[in-house]
C-alpha cells in the first residue's frame, strides 16, 4: 500500500482514551492501517491489512529505508500480544465496566518485501468502523513526523476536544491511560518524560499549535490545563464573527465577554482581557502596547 493510501485516522472516542502501550513503530502500523479504513462501513475480521516499509518511509520522511524495514520487523514481532482496556465499552450494556482486546487478530510479515499483512481482531473492528457518533478523525500526516508515543496519543485527547480548544485532564488518569503509572511518580519527571517532549514535537509538527499549564489541590498537582488551536486558524475577530446569543451560551462562569470571545476564536486576548472590558477594548488596548513596543524599539 503506497503513502497515497495514508489519508484519515478515525477511531470511536473509546479508543482515543483507552488505556494501552505500544511502541513507535507499532503505533505508526496500527494508524497507517486505520488511516485505509473507511470508518462509515462495514469492516470484518477477514480483511487484510498491507503495511510497507518504503510506504512507512515516506509517510514518516526516514531517509534509511533499513531502519524502516528493522522497525516493520519489530512491530511484526510484538503486535500480536498487544492488548487494549476500554473503559464503560457498552453504551447500551452499562453494566460492563470494562473490556480488554488484542488489537489484531493474525499478522502476516514478508521479509523478501518489507511487508506486514494483519488484521484487526473482532473486540477493537466496532470502535475502527460504522461510526455515526462520538469519534474523532484527523489527517495521519499531522502524527507521522512524531517520535514519541505520548506525542500521539495527546495530540488524539486534545483534538477530541478540537471544538473546546482547552482541555483539563487528570494526572493520574492520563497515567493509567497511557501506562506510565508505575513509571513515573513524581509530576516533575511525568512532565520531563512524557508532557513537555509530546508538546514539543506537536507544536513542531502537526497541524496544532499547544500549552499547558497545571492545577493544585494543596501542594499536589492533580490536573494538566492544555489550550490549543489550529496554527492556521485566523487570530483576528474580524474574520469570523459570532453572535450575542453564542457568546452566551458559551460563556462559563465568571469570564468576561472578552474572555469568551478570545477563547471561541483563538485569539490571545483571554489572557489579557481585564474584567468587565469589551472585546473590542481589550484589542484597542493590545494594539496600542503592541505599537508602543514599536516605538521603544
Amino acid at each position: 500500500m503506497e503513502q497515497s493510501s495514508y489519508l484519515t485516522v478515525v477511531k470511536s472516542n473509546k479508543v482515543v482514551e483507552a488505556s494501552y502501550m505500544l511502541t513507535l513503530a507499532e503505533q505508526r502500523v496500527l494508524l497507517a492501517c486505520i488511516a485505509q479504513i473507511d470508518s462509515k462501513a462495514v469492516l470484518t475480521e477477514n480483511y487484510r491489512f498491507e503495511v510497507t516499509a518504503s510506504g512507512v518511509a515516506d509517510l514518516v520522511g526516514l531517509d534509511n529505508l533499513s531502519n524502516a524495514y528493522r522497525d516493520l520487523k519489530k512491530a511484526a514481532e510484538k503486535l500480536y500480544e498487544r492488548s487494549v482496556v476500554i473503559d464503560d465499552p457498552d453504551l447500551e450494556n452499562p453494566q460492563i465496566t470494562q473490556r480488554k482486546t488484542r488489537w489484531i487478530s493474525a499478522i502476516d510479515y514478508v521479509p523478501g518485501e518489507g511487508k506486514l499483512v494483519l488484521s484487526f481482531s473482532l473486540g477493537i473492528i466496532p470502535y475502527l468502523s460504522q461510526l455515526s457518533r462520538e469519534f474523532t478523525k484527523y489527517k495521519l500526516k499531522h502524527v507521522a513526523r512524531f517520535e514519541s508515543v505520548y506525542s500521539i496519543r495527546l495530540y488524539e485527547l486534545l483534538v477530541q476536544w478540537n471544538s473546546a480548544g482547552e482541555r483539563e485532564i487528570e494526572v493520574e488518569w492520563l497515567k493509567r491511560q497511557f501506562q506510565v503509572d508505575e513509571k513515573y511518580d513524581r509530576v516533575v519527571d511525568l512532565k520531563k518524560r512524557v508532557i513537555d517532549p509530546a508538546v514539543e514535537e506537536i507544536n513542531q509538527h502537526s497541524n496544532i499549535w499547544v500549552k499547558y499549564g497545571q492545577r493544585k489541590s494543596g501542594r499536589t498537582i492533580t490536573h494538566f490545563q492544555f489550550q490549543f488551536g489550529l496554527k492556521d486558524k485566523p487570530q483576528s475577530l474580524e474574520k469570523k464573527h459570532l453572535s450575542e446569543e453564542e457568546i452566551n451560551r458559551q460563556a462559563r462562569p465568571g469570564e468576561t465577554r472578552a474572555t469568551v470571545i478570545a477563547r471561541l476564536t483563538g485569539t490571545s486576548l483571554s489572557e489579557i482581557a481585564k474584567p468587565g472590558e469589551t472585546f473590542d477594548q481589550a484589542l484597542q488596548r493590545k494594539n496600542s502596547l503592541a505599537e508602543a513596543k514599536k516605538k521603544l524599539r
